[in-house]
């Protein structure tokens, strides 16, 4: 089983990440939990969203305390919040920032891949509006999910227009990535 931690700021669709992959893992055949812990936070809040995938049924039901992905939606979050917190050793954090991995002065046992997330989805989308974006790089980076399930999701939760958009966000992502790992 692999466990997700996601983390972000309440509005930056932290919840629709954790659903997202969840289908797209149930669209390519596999078990998927997705949830989120929040409470009456706010807008700019932070947020964090549980996923877990496998390929036989689910009977774990706990938060997820020791992740072997960890993705941050919004970098900022990395100093004021303990988002690395029980990163498995070997694990991948994913950051949408501009910035290198190394720039980042993070002190790891794991990999530490960084993405310009929020540029990419102001091209595919016209928004700021990172999840899709981070959806289709993290398809990329860990191969839990194909791009295929993330056509499947996105189709499931959005309008046909919303659906391509979003596709092209994740593809923009997934692409990022795929190149950056040559």
């Amino acid at each position: 089983m692999i466990e997700i931690r996601i983390h972000g700021r309440g509005g930056q669709g932290i919840v629709t990440s954790g659903e997202l992959i969840g289908f797209a893992a149930f669209s390519d055949g596999k078990y998927a939990q997705a949830y989120p812990s929040f409470g009456s936070e706010r807008m700019g809040s932070p947020v964090t969203t549980y996923v877990r995938i496998d390929d036989r049924p689910i009977r774990t039901r706990t938060l997820i305390y020791n992740p072997d992905f960890i993705i941050i939606q919004d970098s900022t979050l990395l100093a004021t919040e303990p988002v690395l917190d029980g990163l498995k050793p070997k694990g991948l954090v994913l950051v949408n920032t501009k910035k290198s991995a190394d720039a980042l002065g993070l002190d790891l046992n794991s990999r530490v891949l960084t993405i310009p997330a929020t540029e990419l989805a102001m091209e595919a989308l016209g928004r700021p509006i990172v999840n899709t974006t981070i959806l289709g790089a993290f398809a990329a980076a860990s191969g839990a999910i194909s791009l295929e399930g993330i056509r499947s999701a996105l189709e499931h939760r959005f309008t046909k227009e919303l659906a391509e958009k979003n596709l092209k966000a994740a593809t923009k992502g997934y692409n990022f990535v795929k190149e950056k790992k040559q």
